[in-house]
C-alpha cells in the first residue's frame, strides 16, 4: 500500500478533483491526508472535504495551507463559478495557523509520498521550517517546463506552467533542495478526460458523478472541444487534461510512465522560470513519456470502479 499526501489547489482546474478521485480508487493506494495551497479562507479545503464526504472519506485529515506566494502571484488564484462547480460548499472556519505544514510534516515522517498538484508554496515553506525533511521524502511535483511539446500537441511555452509560475521562488527551493520528481505540463498533454468517459462516470458513485459534471462544464466553459479539434494528437471530445492524475500515477509507480534522470538547470527569463536540459546541471528525475490510452482506461477504472463504489456504500 502506497500512502499519498496530496497538496492541491483544487477548485480551479478540474484535474485536481480527478486526481483526488483516482487516488481514492486506485489499487494499492491510500490517501493519507490533503493540504491546500493558494487557498482563500479555507474554501479549497472545504471543496476537498465535500468531495471526500461523497466517497465516505470523512476521516481523512485536511488542512488549508498557504494563502499567498513567496514571489507574488502571477495570476490571483480564484475559484471560478463556485456556485456551479461546487454548489454545496460554504465558507468554512479557517484552519489554525501552521496546520498545513504540521500535516505535511506528519505525512512525510510517516513515509507518505508527497504529491504537489498545485503551486509548490507549502512545500517550500516546509523546507524552510524543517530543512532536509523533504529531501528525505519521496516528492512528486506536477510542473517544471523542460522542453516543448511534441508535434500535434499545443505548442505551449513555459509561461503555461502554472504551478511553477505562480510561485517561482518556491519552485526554485523545491527543485534545488527537495529532490522532487517532476511531471512536466508537456507530458500531461498526452492524457485526457474525454466526453466518451462520462457515461461510465455518471452512474458509478457520487464522487464520479461530480467528476463527470465538473468535467463537462469545464469542457464547455474553456472550449476544450475546439482545442482538441485544432490539434492532431488531441481527441475531438477533449474535456480536460489529466495533469494531476498523471502526477499521482507517477507517485504510485505506475509502469505506463517513462521516468528518466536528466541534467537540468533553473533558468529565469522575463520572470518565467523553466528547467532546460544542461549537461552541467542538477540531476533530476523527470517523467518524459506516457502510454496515454492505457492511462485513461486505468484512471476511469479507478474512479468509476468497485473500490470507490464500496467506500461510498459503506
Amino acid at each position: 500500500m502506497t500512502r499519498i499526501h496530496l497538496d492541491t489547489d483544487i477548485g480551479g482546474d478540474t484535474d485536481d478533483l480527478c486526481a483526488l478521485a483516482m487516488v481514492l480508487g486506485w489499487p494499492g493506494a491510500e490517501l493519507a491526508a490533503v493540504t491546500t495551497t493558494g487557498d482563500q479562507s479555507g474554501l479549497r479545503a472545504e471543496c476537498v472535504r465535500f468531495a471526500l464526504r461523497l466517497a465516505g472519506g470523512d476521516n481523512i485529515p485536511v488542512a488549508a495551507g498557504a494563502n499567498g506566494s513567496l514571489s507574488g502571484y502571477r495570476v490571483y488564484p480564484t475559484i471560478p463559478a463556485l456556485d456551479r462547480y461546487w454548489p454545496d460548499v460554504a465558507v468554512p472556519p479557517a484552519s489554525p495557523p501552521g496546520a498545513a505544514l504540521d500535516l505535511l510534516a506528519e505525512s512525510a515522517e510517516a513515509g507518505a509520498v508527497i504529491v504537489a498538484i498545485g503551486p509548490w508554496t507549502n512545500l517550500a515553506l516546509l523546507e524552510i521550517a524543517r530543512p532536509g525533511l523533504l529531501a528525505r521524502t519521496r516528492v512528486v511535483a506536477m510542473g517544471g517546463y523542460v522542453e516543448a511539446p511534441g508535434p500535434g500537441l499545443p505548442q505551449w511555452g513555459p509561461d503555461m506552467d502554472y504551478n511553477v509560475q505562480q510561485d517561482t521562488i518556491a519552485a526554485r527551493i523545491v527543485w534545488e533542495r527537495c529532490n522532487a520528481l517532476l511531471v512536466p505540463l508537456t507530458v500531461g498533454l498526452e492524457v485526457a478526460l474525454r466526453a466518451e468517459h462520462l457515461p461510465a462516470l455518471r452512474p458509478a458513485n457520487p464522487l464520479a458523478r461530480l467528476v463527470a459534471a465538473q468535467g463537462k462544464m469545464h469542457g464547455t466553459d474553456d472550449d476544450m472541444f475546439g482545442l482538441g479539434r485544432a490539434h492532431q494528437r488531441l481527441p475531438d471530445d477533449l474535456l480536460n487534461f489529466h495533469y494531476d492524475p498523471l502526477a499521482c500515477a507517477v507517485a504510485l509507480d505506475w509502469d505506463g510512465v517513462s521516468v528518466e534522470e536528466l541534467h537540468l538547470s533553473a533558468r529565469m527569463e522575463s520572470n518565467i522560470l523553466a528547467f532546460p536540459r544542461d549537461a552541467n546541471g542538477k540531476r533530476t528525475r523527470v517523467a518524459v513519456a506516457v502510454d496515454g490510452p492505457r492511462f485513461e482506461a486505468e484512471w476511469l477504472a479507478a474512479v468509476a470502479g468497485d473500490a470507490v463504489r464500496r467506500k461510498t456504500a459503506s
